[in-house]
């Protein structure tokens, strides 16, 4: 599987982006989905994930109510929208994703098979 990831750029704060990660190689429907991000110092930390069905979402604190996963294309790509965006959401942001048919959606990077290149997301203040 490989994962494409776009739609990073520079924004102010309260702006909106829209990030998307295409999957390619093979199809991804009984995988999650899921978004991470590396500011720099700082460790990679989870942001969001769907689920194989798109049903199920969950996302960090510090995003909750400001970011919406969803899955697209037939399942083989997901979008992360980003709403009300603050200097703190600086990062390169990764696409991950991972074989899980059922079960939790992963919040940590270690369970994660697949990774996209990061994109490269700056808010000005």
């Amino acid at each position: 599987v490989q994962l494409q990831a776009s739609g990073g750029g520079l924004v102010q704060a309260g702006d909106s982006l829209t990030l998307s990660c295409v999957a390619s190689g093979r199809t991804v429907n009984n995988y999650v989905m899921a978004w991470f991000r590396q500011a720099p110092g700082k460790e990679r930390e989870f942001v969001a994930g769907i689920n194989r069905a798109g049903v199920r979402k969950d996302y960090a604190d510090s995003v909750k109510g400001r970011f919406i996963i969803s899955r697209v294309n037939a399942g083989n790509a997901a979008t992360l929208r980003m709403n009300t965006l603050k200097p703190e959401d600086s990062a390169v942001y990764y696409c991950a994703s991972t074989f899980r048919p059922y079960g939790q959606i992963p919040t940590t990077s270690t369970p994660y098979s697949y990774w996209g290149q990061g994109t490269q997301v700056t808010v000005s203040s």
